[in-house]
């Protein structure tokens, strides 16, 4: 027992070790080799950035952020929906899924001058550039986890008089929900590049603009300030779909890794 909660206490410490080892690591060589500011700013001095201007980099933050979990929502909803109708029908599948994968092989920062021409310039080209860019893990995960339904299922479940519709509700979705959730862990930190991506190339807000304008006055502590809130957004919302998924699939978890 003494082992386990030993084992489990290493476990949450040991990613803020590997921080603080690699920000130490960091920090050395930049004093050792004498790294210019402009090239590579030291830990301390992004961390003094970002306690001297927080209220700035919070703002374009939020703004990024609100962005990201629109783009990141209508994702949610619109793959969810076209990944059971891919998984459910074989035709649906024939007809939609070579196209979503041409589409995904797009580029998406070359969307963005696209979504300019449409929509202009501010947060609708982010939102939706979030979006393109976490939808298809999504509706390829769920049409995945309605594909692992074995046949000898299904044929149990027509033999006590259920409908097609029954043995998606009742038997698909819960056999798709592992697989949502683990491609709400990837979609999440697309839908942040996605948001990144937009601001950076035709936005007027957000932390991907904030960067960007420090970047053209060479204020590289302000740019890896904003590289860090990104980190930090992205961790945050990872956990956040990794405790919904502990909440909803607790069943798919048969224990703990221990050693």
């Amino acid at each position: 027992m003494e082992n386990l909660e030993r084992n489990r206490l290493l476990r949450l410490a040991m990613p803020w070790l590997v921080m603080i080892v690699f920000f130490a690591i960091w920090e050395l060589a930049c004093v050792v080799f004498a790294i210019e500011e402009i090239i590579l700013p030291r830990p301390s001095k992004v961390f003094e950035v970002i306690v001297l201007r927080f209220d700035i980099l919070l703002k374009f933050c939020l703004q990024t952020l609100w962005s990201t979990v629109i783009g990141f929502g209508l994702a949610i909803a619109g793959g969810l929906l076209l990944g059971l109708a891919i998984g459910a029908s074989p035709f649906v599948y024939s007809g939609l899924y070579p196209l979503l994968i041409a589409f995904n092989a797009i580029p998406k920062v070359a969307i963005v001058p696209i979504l300019m021409i449409w929509v202009g310039v501010g947060f609708l080209p982010a939102i939706i550039t979030a979006f393109v860019i976490s939808f298809f893990p999504i509706v390829v995960n769920v049409a995945t986890g309605l594909a692992t339904i074995e046949p000898e299922m299904r044929d149990v479940m027509r033999s006590l008089g259920a409908t097609r519709t029954e043995i998606l509700v009742k038997v698909g979705i819960p056999r798709a929900m592992p697989y949502l959730f683990a491609s709400l862990k990837v979609a999440i930190t697309l839908a942040f590049i996605g948001s990144v991506i937009a601001e950076t190339v035709g936005g007027n807000n957000g932390i991907g603009f904030l960067m960007l304008s420090a970047g053209a006055r060479n204020d590289a502590p302000t740019t890896f300030a904003g590289l860090f809130a990104i980190a930090i957004m992205g961790i945050l919302m990872y956990a956040i779909c990794a405790w919904f998924e502990r909440r909803m699939t607790k069943w798919a978890f048969r224990g703990e890794l221990v050693s």
